[in-house]
């Protein structure tokens, strides 16, 4: 151990190979070692003994909306990067829309790249995004580093985010594959959405029938038949119709490269229990039944779900109106994803182990950064999350770090309590306290 400059320890940490009592080692911000817990440590190093806490590889979070710049007033990077590290998310993935300018040009992405630059607390990658009018900006974007591109198939909500119909979801996906790059996309049909009822107004149940399952369910078939045709790479985002699953597993089955993700608020959150004029609740696709949520679980015990991402989608408060037609469509979850996620998981018998995976190993895999992130083992990042797994909180608006405090968990009890973040070595959260930011920006490994 005479290389090492910071040493871990404790009685849990989850590994590649499982949770085990270990001791963990680090220098210039890299794992070297995962030794056995009673491992000798040299007087020079400095210890970290974390008792029973658990240890845990930082999250990855492939899907987060900041804002930044532009709608600074909904969130920024300084902001939803702090409550991100409150979370135990060491990496988070910005989404390429809601931000002005969007980023969906070399230049653009350069903004991007200048505001964040000095704001964040914890790693940020970046999306670049595929629009009906772009496509010949698409490969410099993918040299330029960005992770994939996300194509909404509907309207997106912003006029500056147009959707792709699919003659231009083909041009796009085929440019695309030309260099295997990865398509992510919102997969709502808008057809199916404008032969759906759409009543307005404060009721939760007139909105879910203006979002219909059915929506979902075409554009993923569609998808799926634009992907095999090209042998491209396609990520469904936030799935919410278990009705999509079999669509799903039968591509696969024909060998269509896909990936999935869903969110912790269909994992947790039922329509059946969403006030009316409640619309922090909203998000589309909406939160569905609680025989919904079921089907999501099973689907993401057996591996049809890849991984468990927060959709972070802020606004300010005054546009969550109790319209449902009208209210801004996005849940804020960063800071609440790993104890909510894990509240649910434990009830229904699952481990933290299946958490990490969800929410850390596979998250890391479809962003290609599985090398450095994702994985408590010699050689990757010394990004970690301690975590008391068996305490409890109640989620307290005004304890949130994200610009608006507004939050569909508010008043839920949760278990799981985030003792401290550490990003390559370096504690940058811990009972509330944190340092001047030191993430990183990152570009799409080679």
């Amino acid at each position: 151990m005479s290389e090492a400059e910071l040493v871990l320890r404790s009685t849990r940490v989850i590994t590649p190979e499982g949770t085990r009592a270990a001791t963990v080692t680090v220098s210039a911000g890299t794992i070297t070692a995962v030794l056995p817990y009673d491992a000798t440590v040299q007087a020079t190093a400095r210890l970290a003994d974390l008792g029973d806490d658990v240890l845990l590889p930082g999250l990855v979070d492939t899907h987060v909306h900041v804002n930044d710049p532009g709608r600074t007033e909904w969130e920024g990077f300084w902001t939803a990067t702090r409550a991100a590290a409150a979370g135990g998310i060491a990496t988070l993935i910005d989404m390429p829309l809601n931000s002005l300018p969007p980023t969906t040009t070399v230049e653009h992405l350069r903004v991007k790249r200048a505001v964040a630059r000095d704001k964040a607390h914890i790693d940020v990658g970046f999306w670049g995004g595929a629009l009906p009018d772009n496509v010949k900006d698409l490969r410099p974007l993918h040299d330029a580093g960005v992770f994939g591109f996300k194509a909404f198939l509907s309207p997106s909500g912003v006029e500056e985010f147009p959707h792709l119909d699919q003659e231009q979801l083909a041009r796009s996906l085929a440019e695309i594959a030309g260099f295997d790059g990865l398509l992510i996309v919102h997969a709502e049909d808008p057809h199916h959405l404008a032969a759906a009822p759409q009543h307005g107004g404060p009721r939760y149940a007139d909105f879910l029938a203006s979002r219909p399952r059915d929506a979902e369910d075409t554009a993923i078939a569609a998808l799926m038949g634009q992907a095999r045709r090209l042998d491209a790479r396609v990520h469904v985002l936030h799935l919410s119709s278990g009705d999509a699953l079999p669509l799903i597993r039968a591509a696969r089955a024909e060998g269509v490269r896909v990936t999935v993700e869903t969110c912790p608020h269909y994992l947790t959150l039922t329509a059946e229990e969403v006030p009316d004029g409640a619309s922090e609740f909203k998000c589309c696709p909406p939160i569905r039944e609680a025989a919904n949520q079921d089907l999501l679980w099973a689907a993401l015990a057996d591996g049809t779900i890849d991984c468990v991402v927060t959709d972070h989608s802020p606004s300010t408060a005054d546009l969550k109106t109790a319209d449902f037609a009208t209210a801004w469509g996005g849940i804020s979850g960063l800071q609440l994803s790993l104890p909510a996620v894990w509240t649910e998981a434990r009830r229904r018998g699952h481990t933290l182990e299946d958490v990490v995976r969800w929410m850390s190993t596979r998250t890391a895999a479809l962003a290609g950064l599985e090398a450095r992130k994702g994985a408590i083992a010699p050689g990757h990042d010394a990004d970690f999350a301690v975590l008391a797994p068996d305490e409890t909180f109640t989620v307290d608006p005004a304890g949130l770090q994200h610009r608006n405090r507004v939050t569909a968990y508010a008043g839920r009890t949760l278990y799981g309590v985030v003792r401290s973040t550490w990003l390559r070595g370096e504690r940058i959260v811990a009972d509330g306290e944190f340092t001047e930011p030191k993430g990183t920006l990152l570009t799409r490994p080679e």
